[in-house]
């Protein structure tokens, strides 16, 4: 299941990416933020359902710093908040995801985790100290394009 949740939010962070670049407005890219926001909710509501040890849990709770990221940027793009709530949440997920990265056994995930929190804390700088990043857009889809769309087929179609 996470080859199917890392395919959608390499879309959402394609999508997201583009939308920084001002090609899309924030209404159009709110729909999608909440669709994967909730596919990965049920998802990782499903791993949790049949978890059976501390790491089941474990990656539950990485899938649930995604779909949260997701669920509340779509609520912010539909009633036009300023982001700042979500500039702050992005900094405690930064720094989650170095945690995670610290306790995998996988040099894969260790670097996709490092390079997901380094784009959350990107978001943490923009968000909540209103700065604009001229490269953000363009690393937002590089990772969303190399750490998410590509290993999620990857693991879809067993070459991972």
């Amino acid at each position: 299941m996470f080859g199917i949740s890392l395919l959608f939010i390499g879309s959402v962070l394609l999508v997201n990416g583009i939308g920084l670049t001002g090609r899309l407005e924030s209404k159009e890219t709110a729909p999608l933020n909440l669709i994967v926001g909730l596919l990965v909710l049920i998802i990782n509501l499903i791993g949790l359902y049949r978890a059976e040890n501390i790491n089941d849990y474990f990656s539950v709770a990485g899938g649930f710093l995604f779909c949260f990221t997701y669920l509340y940027l779509s609520i912010i793009q539909w009633y036009k908040l300023k982001g700042d709530g979500l500039g702050w949440y992005c900094l405690f997920v930064a720094l989650s995801a170095l945690v995670f990265a610290t306790l995998s056994d996988d040099y894969r995930l260790i670097i996709m985790w490092l390079l997901w929190s380094s784009l959350w804390f990107l978001f943490f700088i923009s968000l909540s100290f209103n700065k604009n990043i001229k490269s953000l857009a363009y690393y937002t889809i590089l990772i969303g394009v190399s750490t998410c769309w590509l290993p999620g087929l990857l693991m879809l179609t067993s070459y991972w």
